[in-house]
């Protein structure tokens, strides 16, 4: 599991390789992840925005940003945590991904709270 604390806000990270999603004479390697936020700090937060940065084995690098995670801002009060899963489709069988979560405060504060990067392997393909 990967993990890193940005003003209180602990994002941690679990990856798996999705077997039967995937179709390696294709170039397609399917992997799932497991998001925990935790809300470490004294305030209030809320996740508006996402930005990832994955990178496949071939240093290919795609940029995805948008609202939310999986449809949803959640809102986490001190000592509150919010999960999702969610998934990414590779033309290798290993790579990473990183990023940051822009989070707001009730008084108007934003930051950007860091994502760990996290390996996406494929089970085998790194000796």
């Amino acid at each position: 599991m990967s993990s890193a604390v940005t003003e209180g806000i602990r994002v941690s990270v679990e990856s798996k390789f999705l077997e039967e999603h995937s179709a390696p004479e294709d170039d397609r390697y399917a992997f799932a992840y497991l998001v925990t936020i935790a809300n470490e700090g004294t305030t209030r937060v809320q996740l508006k925005r996402r930005h990832w940065i994955i990178t496949d084995g071939d240093g290919k690098v795609k940029e995805v940003e948008g609202p939310g995670v999986v449809g949803e801002e959640p809102i986490l009060e001190p000592g509150q945590a919010h999960r999702y899963q969610s998934g990414a489709i590779l033309e290798t069988p290993v790579g990473t991904m990183e990023g940051t979560y822009e989070m707001h405060g009730p008084d108007g504060h934003v930051f950007q709270a860091q994502i760990p990067r996290f390996a996406l392997q494929r089970p085998g393909a790194l000796h």
